[in-house]
């Protein structure tokens, strides 16, 4: 089986191997020492009732192995190095070490909540997950340290960027001026609305919100995820040059991402992942 699909956008490239598809940022694949990849909705075999879910909370725990193992070998990750969040829209960011090689996949979680994961140490995979909130990829190109952040509206708002740099600068010695970071897929400016209690809390950040925030009449209003993360990396010191945002909303392209709005909630989950290549 061979999938051939195209897709417009300045900023991802499309792949394809063995019937799966995975997205890779054009920027971070300039870097030459990591890997990274975000999985798609398609996927050859796939014994999941949602094709390529990647959760363990919403499938069959054999059947979703199998789509990692596709999704891994596809895409040039070691099954057997992967460590996951255990996310619950808050903010703790964990520092990933080769003992966690396994937990959230192969191995049972031992934290309950685990929004963001960082990492210094070659050929560790960080993963985490997303159905429409927004990915957050972060790359120390002076100390090769990585992260991995999933943010959801509770996420942003709580600053979980700036608490990844500052484990990431705590930890490993980042200077946040050598920070690349990737913000998306996720739902877009375009079909995030929200309600009036939830857009206050993005007011309340005391940032540029006419940039992320956009009444619409009768006590609703669209957020731009993108935005406003971006703004709050370019608060820790991350130069706004090393920012890249995706152009492609989940829900748009539901097609080719999974998007909790588009289904209702009757919906798989996609991945990201990221390491730091082994040193060969």
């Amino acid at each position: 089986m061979v999938i051939f699909l195209k897709i417009d956008s300045n900023v991802f490239r499309l792949h394809e191997k063995d019937g799966v598809c995975w997205l890779t940022y054009n920027a971070l694949s300039d870097i030459p020492f990591i890997r990274h990849a975000f999985s798609t909705k398609l996927g050859k075999g796939t014994r999941t009732v949602h094709p390529m879910d990647m959760s363990f909370d919403h499938d069959d725990p054999d059947a979703v192995t199998e789509n990692y193992k596709m999704l891994c070998h596809a895409a040039g990750f070691d099954y057997t190095s992967l460590v996951a969040s255990s996310q619950d829209h808050h903010t703790f960011v964990r520092v990933c070490t080769s003992q966690e090689k396994g937990i959230g996949i192969y191995r049972a979680k031992d934290i309950e909540s685990v929004d963001g994961l960082v990492t210094i140490e070659p050929g560790l995979t960080l993963c985490t997950y997303y159905a429409d909130c927004t990915p957050l990829f972060f790359v120390d190109t002076g100390t090769h340290a990585v992260g991995l952040a999933h943010g959801g509206w509770r996420g942003t708002v709580g600053r979980i960027a700036e608490k990844v740099i500052r484990t990431m600068t705590d930890s490993f010695g980042t200077d946040p001026a050598d920070v690349v970071c990737a913000v998306g897929p996720n739902i877009g400016k375009c079909c995030y609305e929200v309600d009036e209690p939830c857009a206050r809390h993005f007011y309340d950040l005391g940032l540029d919100s006419d940039r992320f925030v956009f009444p619409k009449g009768d006590g609703k209003f669209m957020a731009d995820m993108l935005e406003c993360n971006r703004q709050i990396l370019i608060g820790c010191g991350v130069k706004p040059e090393n920012i890249t945002l995706g152009d492609l909303c989940t829900k748009c392209h539901s097609d080719l991402l999974w998007s909790h709005r588009a289904t209702k909630g009757d919906r798989g989950t996609m991945c990201a992942m990221l390491r730091i290549n082994p040193e060969k």
